[in-house]
């Protein structure tokens, strides 16, 4: 029986050509000629026996049918692709983990221990790709999210479980130089300095002076900054006070660049949790990582 499965090739020039709608350009991202790309889409055109593109006084478009054709074969194509790096990356037979994660947790905690990881599993590749809001996993080649939210937020994932890693702790830091001599600051003092928002965070100063009892009318004030990165770069380089969880800051504080300004940290409402798809079956390397990174969360 003929396979009813198109050349990949073909695939490849059509939804290069989707992306662009242009011959041209999808030959110069395959590196191959605009006949060429054209002869694999007419090819791809006959083999399905529907039109996908249609020419108009601007050049040429999808038609509806090779627009929803593009759509489903493209993350097919990139699931083939994210297969094939797998294959050709994979350092044993254990397999790979596909984890998304909030950036700065990333590179602040995870990264520096994944040394300990690869020491313990030589055979298990961890690939790491930055997400900040929940997504679906069915639409996704994720085994797990290292996510940072609050209870709502982790419940309301629809289709996920989550296990608690670590809360999120925060406290002032700032440059040495801010401190003015003094070992630490009073709460008090902190309220009349230059303060750094944290933009995912917008009320973080103000609920840590409510917690200390402390009038900031100036509390929502400040330059603001994406990530938590942002900010801490921002504070060393004395800018203003810094409102961050104490692990994201550990080398800067090993390091002198910042310091802890008042050592009165404050539970936040979010924890940093590892999202798992509910009803997908756990592959055995995703248990070992799993299991791995709770004990790194413990010690």
């Amino acid at each position: 029986m003929r396979s009813r499965i198109p050349s990949l090739q073909a695939l490849a020039c059509f939804a290069a050509a989707a992306r662009h709608e242009s011959f041209t350009r999808a030959g110069q991202e395959l590196a191959l000629t605009q006949s060429a790309v054209s002869r694999q889409v007419a090819a791809l055109e006959e083999f399905l026996g529907v039109a996908l593109f249609q020419r108009t006084r601007h050049g040429m478009a999808l038609t509806p049918r090779g627009a929803d054709y593009a759509r489903q074969i493209a993350p097919r194509l990139q699931a083939l692709e994210q297969d094939t790096l797998d294959a050709m990356s994979a350092q044993g037979s254990g397999g790979a983990v596909h984890l998304a994660a909030v950036p700065t947790f990333a590179t602040r905690w995870l990264i520096p221990r994944l040394s300990d990881f690869a020491a313990r599993h030589p055979e298990i590749v961890v690939h790491i790709e930055t997400r900040t809001r929940p997504f679906l996993f069915t639409d996704s080649e994720f085994d797990a999210a290292l996510y940072s939210g609050t209870s709502e937020q982790v419940a309301n994932w629809a289709g996920t479980r989550a296990i608690k890693l670590m809360s999120e702790d925060v406290l002032p830091v700032c440059s040495p130089s801010l401190l003015g001599g003094r070992a630490h600051l009073e709460p008090i003092d902190i309220a009349t300095l230059p303060l750094l928002q944290q933009s995912t965070r917008p009320y973080g100063w103000r609920q840590w002076f409510d917690a200390m009892g402390v009038p900031a009318p100036n509390a929502l004030s400040g330059p603001r900054y994406e990530l938590f990165s942002m900010t801490a770069t921002a504070a060393g380089c004395g800018l203003g006070l810094a409102l961050v969880p104490r692990l994201l800051v550990e080398d800067e504080l090993t390091r002198g660049t910042l310091v802890v300004a008042c050592n009165r940290a404050l539970q936040g409402e979010r924890a940093y949790c590892l999202v798992l798809p509910e009803r997908r079956e756990e592959r055995p390397a995703v248990g070992i990582f799993k299991t791995w990174l709770l004990q790194a969360a413990q010690g």
